[in-house]
């Protein structure tokens, strides 16, 4: 099934300054979070950051944190008990009244905001951080795709390891340019020309 973008939601995880240099292409792997999140905000699609413990490992790259609606900050390796969840799929608003309503009958329903229930996720440290927010989110029943060359962890083995449970678990492994050419589905979108600058 193709990645829709009016279904898609990304989340960047923990690009943080003092993690990245120490990280097998943590610059390969910033570089294409910075094209996935520009991308996201071309087709307005939300992104969402996350940091791990800013106080220790710093704060997510600026460019990255500006291109992202929130930046969460987390103490558990997945950001999902520290509220992703909650950003992700909000509480629907209880339905509100006083004396001076209308009566129910008459009342037109809430026009509710579609769900958008694709993540597409990327970040680091893969094998810790990005899998259990990873896992955690498949457990709430959401669409996971890994954007894998958006991925790093200081060694290669424990990245490749944590791509293989995670694909046994049921997320898609797809890649930045996968993820913007099904975003676009055309070269007739008026988008298009934005997004090839971003990849070249």
């Amino acid at each position: 099934m193709l990645i829709d973008e009016t279904e898609s939601q990304l989340v960047l995880v923990d690009y943080q300054a003092r993690l990245l240099p120490a990280l097998n292409e943590g610059h390969l792997a910033l570089q294409n979070a910075l094209r996935l999140a520009k991308a996201a905000r071309l087709l307005n699609v939300p992104a969402w950051g996350t940091e791990q413990n800013p106080k220790g490992l710093g704060q997510n790259d600026a460019e990255l944190a500006q291109l992202c609606r929130k930046t969460l900050v987390k103490q558990h390796f997945s950001a999902v008990p520290d509220g992703l969840r909650e950003l992700l799929r909000p509480p629907k608003a209880a339905k509100g009244g006083n004396a001076r309503s209308l009566p129910k009958h008459l009342q037109k329903p809430p026009v509710e905001a579609p769900e958008r229930n694709t993540i597409l996720i990327a970040g680091c440290e893969t094998h810790v951080c990005l899998l259990q927010t990873a896992l955690d989110l498949i457990e709430e029943e959401f669409d996971i795709c890994v954007v894998t060359d958006a991925c790093a962890s200081r060694i290669e083995r424990n990245r490749d390891a944590a791509f293989d449970r995670l694909a046994g678990a049921g997320a898609e492994l797809v890649t930045t340019e996968m993820v913007l050419f099904e975003w676009l589905r055309s070269c007739e979108h008026e988008h298009f020309k934005q997004m090839l600058a971003l990849i070249k």
